[in-house]
């Protein structure tokens, strides 16, 4: 087996997983006397002189927390040089320039990047900074906003933590014969209120692919047995003639109909936690899938799950599969993205189980 030196880098936003696969990945290529290192604070570190880098067969390098949510590597920081502000100050050509050079200087001979759906939809616009090497691409959000994939590290155990929070808040939400209006993250996605929403049995689901009435809205709970519950509300849904958080305008409709409720606002607990079984088992395959493809010499795919088969798919299908949006802060750049389609089970689900979730499927 010929040697090899490996890096691994984390963008984008954080979640459970992460540790998980890096630790995996570090493991394989252990077995396989490669060299890997992992390159701190992503794009962040990759843009300094030289990159920030970590030897992680190193024994002094812990992975003793490896199930637990975030970055061993770290993400990066907000007011670093980045894609985003490199495209603000016009700069995003030297800016790629200096990624590529820095890559070029580690001398790897493949780099595995974990990152979300605007991660690997930049990766695949730019590929040219990753010439000379492998890019292998493992797909991690608790969106689940990635085309081509089943399932997305984090995703599992974003809902776990979403139902963990909800069961709670329904011991008090009984006590006071009150409604609890929970908005969670997803961006424009509906598929991690939608999961979550389902497993919590809330009353109502309100997502961004599905149009919905708020006086339908209010009459659904009105006509509930129940006088407390959970209306789950992901963060992407917009009511025209309303502004603020999402939240708080159906809270609002619910106020002017003398509903007793309250917000609640789970935020970043969601891409926390202690990782669940199923986003391991899942970060894990795609670490083993990752590295067989570095065995195989490919470049420029993702890691994917497809009706329980681990594979690697190309940049190109991954981005030519979801549907593409411009990204809101980088110029020029196109995002690949995945929605909740309509002929998706759990919406039916949803629905035979009175679960009010609208009346349009755009």
């Amino acid at each position: 087996m010929n040697h090899k030196k490996i890096g691994i880098i984390t963008t984008g936003g954080d979640c459970s997983g992460l540790n998980t696969a890096i630790q995996r990945i570090v493991d394989g290529c252990v077995r396989r006397k490669w060299d890997i290192i992992g390159i701190k604070d992503g794009t962040d570190g990759l843009c300094c002189t030289p990159a920030k880098t970590v030897d992680l067969t190193d024994e002094s390098f812990q992975f003793a927390a490896s199930h637990l949510a975030g970055s061993i590597l770290s993400n990066g920081h907000s007011w670093a040089e980045n894609f985003e502000s490199s495209a603000k100050a016009g700069k995003l050509g030297s800016f790629n320039k200096k990624l590529q050079k820095s890559l070029k200087d580690l001398n790897l001979d493949a780099l595995v990047l974990i990152g979300g759906n605007g991660s690997l939809s930049l990766a695949h616009m730019y590929r040219e900074i990753y010439n000379g090497l492998s890019l292998v691409c493992v797909p991690k959000t608790i969106d689940m906003d990635v085309p081509l994939t089943d399932k997305t590290i984090g995703f599992d155990t974003a809902v776990q933590q979403l139902v963990s929070y909800c069961d709670q808040l329904l011991l008090t939400a009984r006590s006071h014969h009150r409604w609890f209006v929970v908005q969670t993250m997803g961006r424009d996605c509906g598929n991690l209120a939608l999961n979550a929403g389902i497993a919590v049995a809330a009353d109502a689901i309100l997502i961004p692919e599905i149009k919905f009435d708020v006086e339908n809205l209010v009459k659904h709970i009105k006509q509930s047995k129940r006088d407390y519950g959970i209306i789950m509300v992901s963060e992407g849904i917009s009511i025209r003639g309303h502004s603020g958080k999402p939240a708080d305008m159906i809270s609002r409709a619910l106020n002017s109909a003398n509903i007793p409720n309250r917000t609640a606002y789970p935020e970043h607990i969601q891409r926390a936690g202690d990782t669940v079984a199923s986003d391991r088992i899942l970060a894990t395959g795609f670490a083993d899938t990752a590295l067989k493809a570095i065995e195989n010499n490919e470049t420029y795919v993702m890691t994917v799950l497809q009706d329980g088969e681990y594979k690697t798919v190309s940049l190109d299908d991954f981005f030519n599969a979801g549907k593409k949006e411009k990204d809101p802060n980088i110029t020029g750049a196109i995002t690949s993205n995945r929605y909740v389609e309509p002929d998706d089970v759990l919406l039916q689900i949803a629905t035979d189980m009175g679960i009010y979730i609208g009346e349009k499927r755009k």
